[in-house]
């Protein structure tokens, strides 16, 4: 596969997982209503998010709300927040790079060592995303897990895996993946080409004599 297309295969990979990133960011369902023995705890059906959280009851239609105050919002929500912004603009800010790389119609961009640069931008960007997103995905899981089975905590507190946090982990090998793309793409460039030695041609002058010179 060329480099055209391995660039290529990179900017879709980050710009999948960009789109993911925001769409985590923005969705409601990190924290849902738990379901045990395939009974719901509570009456109604509960979503919490980063942003607002929704409830709704038999027969009525989903209500959301934003959050009162930050205090209100667990504390694993209260990072992942400001983690997945953050997150989120590395995301952006690479795919920006990634798509200046791709750029060949101006000769300033044209340039071999500011594309190298932004190809190894790029890379670094989207991996960057990639770990500060896996994060406060993890760190919600695990503390949604470890409050599911806690026997203290009261049934109606207890929580499942929401859809949000499935795509966030979709987003973050995509990232994953572009960065290493571009990384690939980074070192590859690096590598000085081998060129083939040129022989220098011999000369017959030295060792041909005149038949005068022979005795």
């Amino acid at each position: 596969m060329g480099s055209g297309a391995l660039r290529a295969l990179g900017v879709l990979l980050g710009g999948l997982g960009t789109a993911g990133t925001v769409t985590a960011t923005a969705m409601p369902q990190w924290r849902v209503s738990a379901f045990i023995e395939s009974n719901l705890i509570v009456l109604e059906d509960s979503w919490e998010g980063l942003w607002q959280h929704c409830s709704r009851q038999p027969d009525l239609r989903l209500l959301c709300q934003p959050y009162a105050s930050v205090a209100a919002m667990a504390p694993a929500l209260r990072a992942a927040r400001a983690l997945m912004c953050a997150g989120t603009g590395l995301a952006m800010l690479g795919l920006m790079a990634a798509i200046v790389t791709g750029v060949r119609s101006t000769r300033i961009i044209g340039n071999t060592r500011t594309q190298a640069c932004s190809t190894a931008a790029a890379g670094l960007l989207f991996l960057l995303a990639a770990i500060v997103t896996l994060i406060p995905l993890c760190w919600v899981a695990s503390s949604i897990v470890s409050d599911f089975y806690n026997p203290w905590l009261n049934a109606v507190q207890k929580r499942e895996l929401g859809q949000a946090l499935f795509v966030g982990w979709g987003a973050a090998l995509c990232l994953l993946a572009a960065g290493a793309v571009f990384c690939c793409l980074w070192s590859c460039a690096g590598q000085p080409r081998s060129s083939i030695p040129h022989r220098p041609a011999r000369s017959d002058t030295g060792s041909s004599y005149s038949k005068s010179q022979y005795v």
